[in-house]
């Protein structure tokens, strides 16, 4: 899922294209999500996140499948899934990776980690709070993010990279970490990649008056 460049000086940024927060209302803003895409791939960022859950964030799962048609970067599929019927969906879709949030899921985590590997899917199992991870480390998930926001209120905080700081020493496995969400500035990028291997940012891009600037500015390398 995460493109590590080795021998670029630039950040493993997964960028989401985000159409609407609980918090701060319509993000996309009667933009196309292909050209969003098309601005995210020419920053080089290392792979794409939607959340294809309507009630609360106005996902749109056609939309998802239309991603993974026109991008070569591996596509992430955010939602709170429950069933297996949905991990079989993502796969299908040709998605790259599926959140499995382990505040739900609980003692399901791992038997949801290895159906996901069975269709082919990786998986991110997602904690926010130091009861979350046992669930995490049981399981053989190749990926594990740390969610700055807290999903029981629905993402409505801010969020902070302490939440990161907190939790990333916690968790002693070889999976890729990722700081999720509650990213703003150039500095919380900094700070959370003291700890993790990459970031997922959403809001942040969303909101930029310039979104490329934005998005260079959190990738880095030469061209920032």
């Amino acid at each position: 899922m995460i493109g590590l460049r080795k021998g670029e000086r630039m950040n493993a940024v997964i960028a989401e294209i985000k159409v609407y927060s609980p918090k701060y209302g319509d993000l996309l803003r009667n933009r196309d999500v292909i050209d969003i895409l098309e601005v995210y791939e020419r920053c080089r960022c290392a792979g794409i996140s939607y959340i294809t859950e309507k009630n609360y964030f106005r996902g749109d799962f056609e939309i998802f499948r239309r991603i993974c048609r026109n991008s070569e970067l591996p596509v992430l599929r955010k939602d709170f899934i429950v069933t297996k019927e949905e991990i079989e969906k993502t796969a299908e879709a040709e998605g790259s990776a599926v959140l499995l949030i382990a505040r739900i899921l609980k003692e399901n985590t791992a038997e949801f980690v290895d159906y996901s590997i069975d269709h082919g899917l990786e998986s991110i199992v997602e904690v926010h709070s130091i009861g979350d991870i046992d669930y995490a480390l049981e399981s053989k998930t190749p990926i594990i993010g740390i969610n700055n926001r807290d999903i029981a209120i629905l993402e409505k905080d801010d969020g902070s990279v302490k939440v990161t700081e907190k939790l990333a020493p916690l968790i002693n496995s070889h999976a890729t970490k990722i700081s999720e969400s509650g990213i703003q500035t150039k500095r919380d990028v900094e700070m959370a990649l003291e700890y993790v291997d990459a970031i997922l940012v959403g809001t942040a891009f969303m909101r930029a008056e310039n979104i490329e600037k934005k998005v260079m500015e959190f990738v880095g390398g030469e061209n920032a």
